[in-house]
């Protein structure tokens, strides 16, 4: 794909303003000691750590932003070298890889010296068992407590009793995350996570179907950045906020027949994870 002719997206600045505030707030929790902070599995139950006052940091997100700058190849040796095999998840090894070496990218992106110390780990197994022992590393390292869910896989339907064991989960970490914070669990705090959370799935995924339009309005490329708010900052206004901006632009394209790559012929459909590295070349 010839980048050059790829028609930006006008919303892009204030994506970027966003991400900088997600990350300079965990900074600035881990810095004063002002707020707690919990790490999360991407599709982790970060809802729960919202409605209690966390701030939730993503490692996935983290593992990206390595793939994306190129930095990986020089961190999962460290991992390698730690004894984790260079055959697991490179998210995992190239995450750890940076501790082990003591370099992040958020400090060329956002002035950070380093990952932010959590104060508990969340995880959730249901997009990947390795989650659990990336988030048990850190458990070690920093003797910390981590709590989570133990998903069952290969479900072919959603059933009660899948529900009612999750849900089960869900309540035994409780306990642990009221005695982090220092509070009481709040049903109604922890609703409106959850409904705020539901809100920006639901424009995000509006966002996604506007490329079903011919000719598409954003690209594969588009799609992969623009989909951190709703990554990292699920639960909140702002995300919200954020998406009723970029789908009206989206709209507009299609109603004046914009297409994001000028010329717009063919279109391949991409199914797996993004290869951060060559992301602009997709």
């Amino acid at each position: 794909m010839d980048t050059a002719k790829r028609l930006e997206i006008k919303a892009t600045k204030q994506l970027r303003d966003l991400m900088s505030k997600h990350f300079l707030e965990i900074d600035e929790a881990v810095c004063t000691k002002t707020k707690k902070v919990a790490w999360c599995t991407s599709v982790g139950p970060a809802e729960l750590a919202m409605g209690m006052g966390f701030r939730v940091y993503y490692p996935e997100n983290h593992g990206a932003m390595i793939g994306s700058t190129r930095l990986a190849t020089d961190y999962i040796p460290y991992a390698v070298a730690n004894g984790y095999s260079p055959d697991i998840c490179s998210y995992l090894t190239a995450d750890v890889g940076g501790y082990l070496k003591g370099e992040t990218p958020l400090t060329k992106a956002y002035g950070i010296k380093s990952i932010p110390k959590p104060d508990i780990l969340l995880y959730n197994t249901n997009q990947c068992r390795d989650v659990y022992d990336w988030f048990s590393f850190y458990a070690r390292e920093w003797n910390i407590p981590i709590v989570g869910i133990n998903t069952p896989r290969s479900q072919a339907m959603v059933r009660e009793e899948v529900i009612g064991l999750v849900a089960a989960q869900l309540k035994e970490m409780v306990p642990t995350l009221e005695q982090v914070a220092g509070r009481k669990f709040d049903i109604d705090e922890f609703r409106e996570a959850v409904r705020l959370s539901r809100k920006c799935s639901d424009l995000w995924n509006e966002v996604l179907d506007t490329a079903s339009a011919k000719p598409s309005p954003l690209t594969f490329f588009d799609a992969c950045i623009h989909m951190g708010p709703a990554v990292v900052m699920r639960g909140r206004q702002e995300t919200i906020d954020y998406y009723n901006l970029l789908l009206p632009e989206l709209k507009e394209r299609i109603s004046q027949g914009v297409a994001a790559i000028e010329g717009e012929k063919h279109r391949f459909y991409w199914e797996g994870m993004p290869i951060w590295g060559k992301l602009r070349n997709m």
